[in-house]
């Protein structure tokens, strides 16, 4: 007699499921932090002209105030990205995200320069530990031969994305459209990022092998063509970090990179606002956006023209060289065309050109970091954002100095109006630029700082090496 029901099928082979696809559901939290993390510090682009029109703050206290955020940032970087490769980002990211969102509203609490900094402070200590978890994350959740693009994506594309989207957000929809003032839209945008932890903390996971939901197919082809792990010390020991001759021109072109990048989050809406005297809100936010999506855009390039170089000469050091030097060498030609514009919309353009070849080295950053890194990768990354973030304190006080050097006074309609001259800090960040290009020429991204991986360098010319220990 046969049986009511047939038996259930068996299960295929684990080498025969295709594979899952959570590192995209990853790919997508990791976005988000990326894009949340910018959406919340380029806010101060929009915050710091209010402030100077309501406490009359000059330009060497509200750029000093700036800087403080990257003085605790600069500080949390390596601890931070010890934290992640001991522990994995899921916890400690999400733990970070819901912290800084908290944080961000208090800037809107206090209209005192000592309630100010100790805002600036806090916020930047929670930030800092965010993108040495997300290099993290990409190595664990991506394949080396794709990895830069996906890179590429969550660091310009997405990260960039939420700095252009902070002033259009804030000043053109919440302050312009809706008539809210700043301290409500900031209230607003912190809101939404403490939910975004939250979804954060529910579906992050570590990496493939902790996920019950990837299957070995989907771990297979994450880890295809990386080398066995070998026994290594928990944590980068800092004999190693000190005997890279590489690591140490990477340190000085963070430096440049990042401190170049000051100009805008922090005196491009200045600038917009006094040099051009914009007052529309909508129109302001636009404009001050618009660099930031020149980024974002460069990002999405630099990954794809890195990872297409690499599979196209086969040589990893000299392709992640030739898209660093020239993407910062382009933008140095473009600056000097935006700070002669004459035109706000000119001058935005010009300076989104600017932006985009600036940075589509980011990914190259972000691959040159897993490359060096390895199994370090939270640590290694973290050394070089360091040196950013020391860039990030130093150049926007010397810039508010500088700025406050060049500031000349005018009778308008009867009244007394301080007008300054933003050439000198555009001659700075072109400078700034032109160092950093150069620092490639000199960084060999094949100098492995992971033992594990260090039989896998090649030399200039491709061919397999010893490994440098």
């Amino acid at each position: 007699m046969a049986s009511d029901s047939a038996p259930a099928p068996e299960s295929p082979p684990a080498a025969t499921q295709p594979p899952t696809n959570r590192r995209w559901l990853m790919f997508s939290l990791a976005a988000g932090t990326s894009w949340f993390l910018y959406l919340h510090r380029f806010t101060f682009g929009v915050i710091r002209p209010e402030l100077e029109k309501e406490f009359g703050f000059s330009n060497t206290e509200l750029d000093s105030i700036f800087a403080l955020f990257n003085l605790t940032y600069a500080i949390g970087q390596i601890p931070g990205g010890i934290i992640c490769d001991f522990f994995g980002p899921h916890f400690f990211l999400a733990s970070i995200i819901l912290l800084w969102s908290v944080v961000l509203p208090f800037v809107a609490m206090t209209g005192s320069l000592k309630g100010l900094a100790i805002a600036r402070l806090t916020f930047g200590a929670a930030q800092a530990g965010c993108y040495p978890s997300l290099a993290k994350a990409t190595r664990t959740w991506f394949p080396s031969k794709t990895r830069t693009i996906v890179q590429g994506l969550i660091a310009s594309f997405f990260g960039r994305g939420g700095g252009a989207m902070a002033p259009i957000v804030m000043s053109s929809l919440l302050m312009g459209y809706y008539n809210l003032s700043w301290r409500t839209s900031l209230m607003l945008m912190a809101a939404s990022g403490v939910a975004f932890a939250l979804v954060f903390l529910k579906y992050f996971r570590n990496s493939p092998e902790s996920d019950p939901k990837a299957n070995e197919a989907e771990c297979n082809l994450i880890r295809e063509g990386q080398p066995e792990a070998e026994e290594a010390p928990p944590v980068l020991p800092a004999s190693r970090v000190l005997r890279n001759p590489s690591l140490v021109v990477f340190f000085v072109q963070q430096f440049m990179n990042a401190g170049a990048d000051m100009i805008y989050g922090l005196h491009l809406g200045s600038y917009l606002r006094n040099h051009y005297g914009i007052e529309d809100d909508v129109k302001f936010g636009l404009l001050l956006s618009l660099p930031l999506w020149g980024g974002a855009c460069g990002g999405i390039a630099g990954g794809f023209i890195n990872d297409g170089l690499i599979q196209l000469t086969g040589n990893r050091r000299w392709s992640r060289a030739a898209v660093g030097f020239t993407g910062k060498f382009l933008a140095c030609f473009f600056l000097y065309a935006a700070a002669t514009a004459g035109d706000p919309v000119r001058a935005s353009w010009l300076l989104f050109a600017t932006k985009f070849f600036s940075d589509w080295t980011q990914p190259t950053v972000w691959g040159t970091s897993t490359d060096m890194g390895g199994r370090y990768s939270g640590t290694v990354f973290s050394i070089i954002n360091s040196s950013g973030s020391l860039a990030g304190f130093i150049v926007p006080i010397v810039g508010g100095v500088l700025l406050d050097q060049y500031v000349t006074e005018k009778m308008v309609d009867g009244e007394l109006v301080k007008i300054t001259q933003y050439e000198p800090v555009f001659m700075l960040v072109g400078v700034m630029y032109l160092l950093s290009a150069l620092c490639w020429f000199f960084i060999n991204c094949t100098n492995s700082l992971d033992p594990g991986e260090a039989t896998v360098p090649a030399s200039d010319d491709g061919s397999p090496v010893e490994p440098d220990v």
